[in-house]
Order: structure tokens, then C-alpha cells, then sequence
């Protein structure tokens, strides 16, 4: 009885202010983790969900996974998405905030502008880019045409080279604005003294750019990449509105795979063990980013 009264004094008080967010974490979060991670053992599939014959089968679905073909195309098609879309959000964002690091008419007024890609609904965007990507009626082949690049309609969406490429413009478009605010967030954090100083001692631009902003932006670069790799790498609902994954497995992503196995072939089990290699993948990398984090921190 006296535990329970020394649990209760003013220095627990804490406990109970996270106990709610601790409670719906534990339910809507960490259940369907542990119920996926089961289900992956198992050999649940449409024909054994009903009637409960369900078996633990060890590691056989993860084994047949990765011999199914599909399944390795998937995980390079994920690996080059994500490399793609950060290469480009990344470059494309570092200039729009050096940019928009400038002190010019209404620059606060355009780079809040630049959010409304990251705000739209991921849905609304896809169907935006499909249409713009259509064959006949998309704006795409259309300003190419005017343009006078090419001589006929380029299928984009149902083309194996050239679907990769539209997934990717979409996705770079929506991750440009996450990239230019968190970089130019960095660059006010850098003093300007530093830049007049190495200007008086002949420093040009590019050598203030190399030599000052680069260095001193290292923990903000490395939290972008870091951030934007877990957000690209478990991307779904986009390339399933544009693609669905085609043609012929082209856009298959990890996540995209995932769903077509537990939903369209109803084969469960693989399906869970698919979500959860993606899962393992995004947990190592979320680790990286907490010990960079930290290390930022002591630093």
C-alpha cells in the first residue's frame, strides 16, 4: 500500500499526462505491428481466414518472397524511386531556399506559397498528375508537341520506361516544398557575419558556398535526406492512383506489392511478410536518424 502511494506523488505526476498518447500508440500502432509480424508466420490466405486453419509455418512465406521474382522487382523499383525523388527534391529544393534566403519582394509570401504542393491531399495530386500525364488529352504531351520535341503522344503511364518517370515528377513535386522549408530553416541558423567576412577576404560564391554554407549545414542535410527517405520509401497511395504498380510490375513498389498480395490475391500472410521487410528497412533507417539526432544534439 505504501508502493502505491509513492507511485502516486507529485514527481509521477508525468506518467499520467503521457499515459493517454501511450495508450493509443500501444492500440492503433504497436497491436496491428505485432498482429502483422504474427500473421507473416503464419499461411493465412482467403481460403483458411474463415474457418481458422490457420499453422505457423516458420520463415517459408519470407523464403517464397524472396524467390518471387515480382517481389525483387519491387524492391529495385522502391530502391530507385526513392534514390530518384531524393536526388531531385533535394537539389531542387537547396536552390529554391538559397533563393528564397534573399532578401527580395515578397519572398516570405512565394515560400509559403511553395507548401501548398506538400499540403494537397496525396489523392487530389495523383489524379492531378495522371490526367497531366495522359496520352491524348495530358498537358504533358501536349506542351512537348508545341513545343516541337516530339512528333507523337509518348504514353507515359502505360509505357515501362516512361511510367518510372511520371511516378517520380509526381512525387519530387510534392517533397520539394519539405526540402526548401527545412533547408532554408538551416541557412537562417548560419550567421551572416561569416559571409561578409569571407567576402572582404575574396571569397567568391561558390567558395562561400563550399567552404561555409555546406559545412554548416550538414545536420540539416542529413535530417532532410534521412526524413525524405522514410517518406519516399514507404510511398503507396500515389503510384497506386497513377499505376497501380504497371505496367507489367513497373512501378511496383514494396508498399504497392504489399496490397495487391493481401487484397487482389488475398494471399495474407505473404502480403504481412512483404509490409514487414518494408517496415524493418524504415525502422533501421528511422534509427539512423534518431542517432544523428542525438548527435546533433551533443554537438
Amino acid at each position: 500500500m505504501k508502493r502505491v502511494k509513492n507511485f502516486f506523488r507529485y514527481d509521477n505526476a508525468g506518467l499520467f499526462f503521457i499515459l493517454p498518447a501511450f495508450l493509443y500508440m500501444m492500440f492503433f500502432v504497436g497491436y496491428p505491428i505485432i498482429s502483422n509480424i504474427i500473421l507473416s508466420f503464419q499461411n493465412v490466405s482467403v481460403r483458411n481466414l474463415v474457418n481458422g486453419q490457420k499453422k505457423f509455418i516458420g520463415f517459408a512465406n519470407y523464403s517464397e518472397i524472396f524467390q518471387d521474382a515480382v517481389f525483387r522487382k519491387a524492391m529495385g523499383n522502391t530502391l530507385l524511386f526513392t534514390v530518384a525523388c531524393l536526388l531531385f527534391q533535394f537539389l531542387i529544393g537547396f536552390v529554391l531556399a538559397l533563393l528564397f534566403n534573399k532578401n527580395f519582394t515578397f519572398a516570405k509570401t512565394i515560400r509559403g506559397l511553395t507548401m501548398i504542393p506538400w499540403m494537397m491531399p496525396m489523392t487530389v495530386t495523383a489524379l492531378m498528375f495522371k490526367f497531366m500525364f495522359s496520352t491524348d488529352v495530358g498537358i504533358i504531351n501536349y506542351i512537348l508537341r508545341s513545343s516541337h520535341l516530339i512528333s507523337e503522344n509518348i504514353e507515359w503511364l502505360t509505357t515501362p520506361g516512361t511510367a518510372m518517370i511520371a511516378v517520380v515528377a509526381a512525387n519530387v513535386w510534392i517533397g520539394i516544398p519539405f526540402n526548401t522549408i527545412l533547408i532554408s530553416t538551416g541557412l537562417t541558423t548560419i550567421p551572416q557575419e561569416l559571409y561578409e567576412s569571407a567576402a572582404v577576404d575574396g571569397a567568391n560564391a561558390w567558395q562561400r558556398l563550399v567552404k561555409i554554407t555546406l559545412p554548416l549545414l550538414r545536420p540539416t542535410i542529413e535530417s532532410v535526406l534521412v526524413l525524405g527517405f522514410i517518406y519516399t520509401f514507404k510511398v503507396y497511395d500515389l503510384v497506386y492512383v497513377m499505376t497501380e504498380g504497371g505496367p507489367v510490375n513497373s512501378t511496383h513498389l514494396l508498399s504497392t506489392y504489399s496490397y495487391k498480395l493481401s487484397f487482389d490475391m488475398f494471399q495474407y500472410s505473404k502480403g504481412a511478410s512483404v509490409a514487414n521487410v518494408l517496415f524493418l528497412i524504415l525502422l533501421l533507417v528511422g534509427m539512423l536518424y534518431l542517432k544523428i539526432t542525438m548527435r546533433g544534439e551533443e554537438d
